[in-house]
């Protein structure tokens, strides 16, 4: 079975999607096996306590009860007032209600390399579903998964705010809130007003003083007097946390605070990283798994040595997409040297972290050509599923966007030569 190209291209509404459909175009989804199918569209639930875990931390940890230091961590660079506020009773129970991990397709597993909780791609992979699923296929999270999904955060409907720093987003919000209906709109951040409705918030933290209404929703969120989805805490925002989920003074403490099968769970999804940090270390210790005692020995690592990946954290411009991300290995050794000294040198205003580096696995993909053929194409690829959370607490799987990338790729975004595609079941 095959979805025509001219059929794709036809389908694509006025105006375009992201980037006005600039993306490459396949016959045929991705197809995954079924353990992995299964694997994938359960995640939702364990993530979201991981998510709860990590704001309890936070909160006990500003509170004075447990290391202090993880909060001062977390609350760097960000303005008082919005630490603050985070920290206040009402925002106690306010979580990100949808969650997009980014999971490298790896050699017999999934790799976590993000978690967003403001994730963009929610249009594009509801129109996706939609297509390929009107073509034929089986698609996971089904035509409608997408749309429903995002009905069940704001069921009497609401605003949509997208920011100009997110305007490419903003074709494929409204193409969105078309397929709601008459009580959902997109409107600009910036000159928004609030009246009342419920709001979900396409804009990041960081992003607060080109937004002039932003204290007066925040400061209303955390009152309880209107609903606004994610709730504005920007320590949840932090790439941070898939590097303090494998801190060793808090290991007891993630053990105390989630479920022991969902902890290990993350474990098997979330690479092994560490917090950059330049304080010393005593003479006995060294850093866990690098097994060296300081951040200078890593930084004259070769580039076999150098299987790792740095990236700048959160609250700031280059915090989202892949703009601030850099892998060792693709790296020279002077540029890696480089990287790692911005990182140390900013430490107590912006935090940075490093991963282990989990390489996709390569296969082949059919890709339209640009004569209307057809090609396989050795291809990496990243899974980008989404999970909604209703007002009851329940999280749902809603669909998939998969991101296929030239296998001579590093890193797997939704570049010019990628091809954006749902996902099936095929084979196992």
């Amino acid at each position: 079975m095959e979805i025509a190209l001219e059929d794709l291209k036809k389908a694509l509404p006025e105006g375009g999607l992201f980037g006005g459909g600039n993306w490459q175009w396949s016959p045929q989804p991705l197809k995954l096996s079924a353990a992995e199918a299964r694997e994938m569209t359960s995640l939702g639930h364990p993530l979201a306590k991981f998510q709860q875990a990590s704001d309890m931390l936070y909160r006990r940890s500003a509170a004075g009860k447990i290391a202090p230091w993880l909060a001062e961590l977390l609350d760097q660079g960000k303005p008082d007032w919005l630490a603050g506020l985070q920290r206040e009773g009402g925002m106690a129970e306010q979580f990100p209600r949808v969650i997009r991990p980014d999971l490298i397709l790896a050699k017999g597993h999934f790799a976590a390399s993000e978690l967003d909780s403001v994730p963009g791609g929610m249009g594009i992979t509801a129109w996706l579903s939609k297509v390929y699923a009107d073509a034929g296929f089986e698609v996971l999270g089904g035509p409608d998964g997408m749309v429903e999904g995002f009905r069940s955060l704001m069921p009497d409907g609401g605003d949509i705010l997208v920011s100009e720093e997110s305007r490419d987003y903003r074709p494929e919000m409204d193409w969105l809130a078309s397929r709601l209906g008459d009580g959902w709109k997109t409107e600009a951040a910036e000159s928004y007003v609030e009246n009342g409705r419920d709001v979900y918030r396409f804009f990041e933290n960081f992003d607060w003083k080109a937004i002039p209404g932003f204290r007066d929703l925040a400061g209303k969120s955390a009152k309880g007097e209107i609903n606004v989805t994610p709730p504005f805490k920007p320590h949840l925002e932090e790439k941070l946390w898939l590097a303090l989920l494998w801190s060793p003074s808090l290991k007891k403490l993630w053990e105390q605070t989630m479920r022991g099968s969902h902890l290990q769970r993350l474990r098997n999804l979330v690479p092994f990283g560490w917090v950059i940090d330049p304080e010393p270390l005593p003479p006995h210790a060294a850093l866990p798994k690098l097994d060296v005692h300081s951040w200078k020995e890593v930084a004259d690592f070769s580039q076999k040595e150098r299987q790792l990946v740095l990236k700048i954290s959160g609250f700031h411009e280059s915090a989202w997409g892949s703009r601030g991300v850099f892998i060792g290995h693709d790296l020279s050794a002077q540029e890696w040297k480089e990287r790692l000294d911005t990182a140390l040198k900013q430490t107590g205003e912006q935090a940075w972290l490093m991963q282990e580096f989990h390489e996709g696995r390569r296969f082949e993909h059919p890709i339209y050509q640009e004569d209307g053929s057809v090609k396989m194409v050795d291809v990496r690829a990243r899974l980008c599923p989404y999970f909604f959370t209703d007002r009851n607490g329940e999280t749902s799987f809603g669909g998939c966007l998969a991101t296929l990338v030239p296998a001579d790729k590093k890193k797997i975004h939704g570049m010019s030569d990628g091809v954006l595609v749902p996902c099936i079941i095929g084979e196992d």
